[in-house]
């Protein structure tokens, strides 16, 4: 890359690159939500109730916040290879903090270490891959990349509720510690390490670092509180902090040089019609792994064993996506496989909300494959379109940008799915969930879902021609 510092040499296929970020990624993904199922036994452990224990789950997101926003340009100043397996190094460290925890203050505290690392692996693995690999090969890069994404939702309440059952707790945070020295090992080896020179005066903006990770924090944990019953005034509160301290980083950006998240990113249109057509999507891929598994179990009253099994076709549609995304981009273009695709994506998740336990396991196992091929599809291209008119000094600011409001939908979908629960709930007078209550859910998260073709139609015909191969005139 021009005007680039690497230390290696020549780097190695881009499948080796996309696997070697993808384990991070998996790792960070299947701790999200793996943790969820080991809160009633760490609970017991540590005498105190499994609500108190939230926290161990928004420390994590408070980290998130914070620090996401400043992976761009710590990498650009420490070397991406430098910054990654440091942040690997963290997180994995805070994984096994977190296995040997007994009680609530270091469990939290581990958290907030984890979180560090992970802040950093996210946006800092993507932007190796940006600037790693070749446009004609982005899309194939991306679809690797993403798959274990993907994947480590889908399999995190299965694989915590073995660990609970038929192990201990502590497994849920063992797993990341061959995970994380496996990861370092190969990104050591087939990694360079790419440093940007710095920009003559351009400084640090602590200042933004600050307001931003005081209004994402804010609007994460407000939105949290939102899908709790009784909670709804401390919501309306903490989302109205995260507003107020929103507007005052919108102004601070406006007259800082170089802003942590640079919101005139924006006026790129692929950048800005992928992050909001993206952005609605994610409401939809994070909302899925949260309402699947509690459907399966609380309303249609099968195992957590029998509802992993049912649940992994949608990894298993996720993967076989991979093969298939390349030729479909190169066929169709962005934007039609993003607009025809979004509507089979939503359509297909909204599917779900007509399960009932008389459904064939055949039936509903064919509907998450397909779920899981289509979404995955989606965020392939998404991910892919969003870096196109970027240029190569901007990568970094873009990448955080980017992750920083993938993270904070993510969070979004669970929060709604959740609140939508509790309104069916307490709208029925019911004191248990009814499948009615998950299709209400359902149905308002692909919504959302669907309305993201009014941004994927914005799209120019030929925008992604140079990544995609796709071209007008080809038709």
């Amino acid at each position: 890359m021009p005007g680039a510092e690497s230390d290696s040499p020549a780097p190695p296929g881009y499948r080796t690159i996309a696997l070697i970020i993808a384990t991070a990624l998996f790792m960070e993904q299947l701790d999200i939500t793996i943790l969820a199922t080991a809160l009633p036994a760490m609970a017991r452990d540590f005498g105190t109730s499994a609500p108190n224990l939230s926290l161990a789950m928004t420390s994590y997101m408070l980290s998130l916040a914070i620090f996401i926003p400043a992976s761009g340009v710590v990498a650009d100043r420490f070397g991406t290879l430098t910054v990654f397996r440091l942040a690997i190094v963290v997180f994995t460290i805070g994984s096994a903090l977190c296995s040997l925890a007994h009680d609530l203050t270091t469990i939290v505290a581990a958290r907030l270490l984890q979180g560090l690392g992970g802040a950093m692996m996210m946006p800092v693995g993507r932007l190796i891959l940006l600037r790693a690999v070749d446009k004609k090969d982005m899309v194939a890069a991306t679809a690797w990349l993403l798959v274990p994404a993907l994947v480590g939702p889908i399999v995190g309440p299965p694989l915590g509720g073995f660990f609970v059952t038929y192990l201990d707790w502590r497994w849920v945070f063992y797993i990341n510690v061959p995970i994380g020295l496996l990861g370092l090992a190969f990104a050591g080896r087939y990694i360079r390490n790419i440093r940007m020179p710095a920009e003559a005066g351009k400084r640090f903006d602590l200042f933004g670092m600050v307001l931003s990770g005081l209004a994402l924090s804010t609007l994460f944990f407000g939105a949290e509180m939102a899908s709790r019953e009784g909670e709804g005034r401390v919501a309306l509160v903490l989302l109205g902090l995260g507003l107020v301290f929103g507007g005052l980083y919108l102004r601070h950006a406006r007259r800082h040089p170089s802003p942590i998240l640079d919101m005139s990113l924006l006026k790129v249109e692929t950048f800005r019609l992928s992050m909001l057509g993206g952005s609605l999507a994610r409401i939809t891929q994070g909302a899925h792994p949260f309402l699947l598994p509690l459907m399966f179990q609380l309303s249609f009253g099968l195992s957590a064993a029998e509802a992993g099994t049912l649940i992994l076709a949608t990894a298993l549609g996720a993967t076989t996506m991979k093969a298939c995304a390349p030729r479909l981009l190169r066929r169709f273009g962005f934007r039609n496989c993003l607009t025809v695709n979004g509507i089979i994506a939503s359509l297909s998740y909204g599917t779900c909300a007509f399960f009932t336990p008389d459904w064939p396991h055949g039936a509903i196992l064919a509907v998450l494959f397909l779920s899981g091929f289509s979404m995955s599809l989606q965020f392939t291209a998404y991910n892919t379109i969003a870096y196109d008119e970027i240029p190569p000094a901007r990568m970094s600011s873009a990448t955080s940008f980017y992750t920083t409001f993938q993270q904070l939908m993510l969070s979004a979908g669970v929060c709604i799915a959740a609140a939508v629960l509790h309104i069916a709930l307490a709208a029925s007078g019911r004191a248990d969930q009814a499948p009615g209550d998950f299709s209400a859910a359902f149905l308002v998260v692909a919504g959302l879902s669907l309305l993201a073709t009014l941004w994927n139609r914005r799209f120019a015909p030929d925008a992604g021609s140079d990544i995609s191969g796709h071209h007008i005139r080809d038709r």
